[in-house]
């Protein structure tokens, strides 16, 4: 057992087709200023033969590299998605496969774009209980396959990529790098966002997930800063679920982050990636060394089902 975990590496994957406004406004109604305006997207990208395991082990190998483990370091596997066409074996294990992660614990997760957090959350419990020494947790998605392309409403919001973290126990005596999570849902407007059926398409009551964004989500955040001991003022970063601007401008507005706050908007380049939006944003953040290393982050994801989930870390 441990008293704490921390998160040692974060490693991200995406495709490399690049879709514009412009690409989609040549086969749907809708145009570049109207998207921008709206939530915020310049661009996604969008996977052609990546599936979502290919992307979660593109994205994990790149975080087991950055952490100074090995796959034999490895003992639980756990991965976030919604979008996964296969329901057996599950991603998780097919990751653990294609790097050589022998007899890890192997579990997916859906709580479609909070999954990584709930993820993290439960790779910080299992640790801290002896139960697991160090964990891959990843977030990943391959929305186009679920994205009716001919739905205006939906078809300019969704991108695909994958976002992965190595976790790990910290010494006794050191302070834990992953506070407490905060975990919840509201179900009784869990049809606002849907992934039904054989053949299933997002659809989304837009208005009805932007006003319960809007409202209920920025007490959630302080309450997530609350229970790691940690001021708004004194973040160094805000990593919320990447699904509109303006959602976003509105949690930063209320929760009164200043401009030294770097607020991660991932969302211009990537679109709304579910599960993989906050670590994919996160391992960003990372890599541009735009975060001081051992700084507090909030990470917050929130959307379909409808549930949310955060923690704040300290940036590997």
């Amino acid at each position: 057992m441990t008293a704490g975990t921390r998160i040692l590496a974060m490693g991200h994957y995406q495709p490399s087709r690049v879709v514009t406004n412009d690409d989609l406004a040549a086969t749907i109604d809708t145009n570049d200023e109207w998207i921008k305006s709206r939530v915020g997207i310049s661009e996604r990208r969008i996977a052609d033969s990546e599936t979502v395991a290919d992307m979660a082990t593109f994205a994990a190998e790149k975080a087991l590299a950055s952490s100074g483990l090995t796959a034999a370091d490895i003992d639980l596997v756990t991965v976030a998605t919604c979008s996964s066409i296969d329901r057996c074996p599950n991603v998780a294990t097919r990751v653990a496969a294609r790097l050589g992660i022998n007899a890890p614990a192997a579990y997916d997760l859906n709580t479609a774009c909070s999954g990584f957090s709930y993820a993290l959350g439960t790779a910080d419990h299992a640790i801290r209980a002896g139960a697991s020494r160090n964990a891959l947790v990843i977030g990943a998605e391959k929305l186009s396959d679920v994205t009716d392309w001919t739905n205006r409403t939906t078809a300019v919001l969704f991108g695909d990529g994958a976002g992965a973290a190595i976790v790990t126990g910290v010494p006794d005596g050191e302070q834990p790098g992953i506070g407490p999570v905060l975990w919840g849902s509201a179900p009784e407007k869990g049809d606002a966002l849907r992934i039904e059926g054989w053949q299933p398409y997002i659809e989304q009551d837009g208005q009805t997930v932007f006003r319960w964004a809007t409202t209920a989500l920025a007490p959630f955040a302080l309450e997530i800063c609350e229970k790691a001991g940690i001021k708004p003022s004194e973040l160094a970063a805000f990593v919320p679920h990447q699904a509109n601007t303006r959602i976003i401008d509105g949690i930063v507005k209320r929760l009164g982050l200043g401009p030294d706050v770097v607020v991660a908007k991932d969302i211009v380049f990537s679109g709304n990636t579910s599960a993989a939006s906050v670590p994919l944003a996160l391992s960003k953040l990372v890599e541009r060394r735009e975060v001081p290393s051992g700084a507090p982050v909030l990470l917050f994801g929130f959307g379909g089902g409808l549930t949310y989930a955060g923690q704040v870390v300290r940036c590997p």
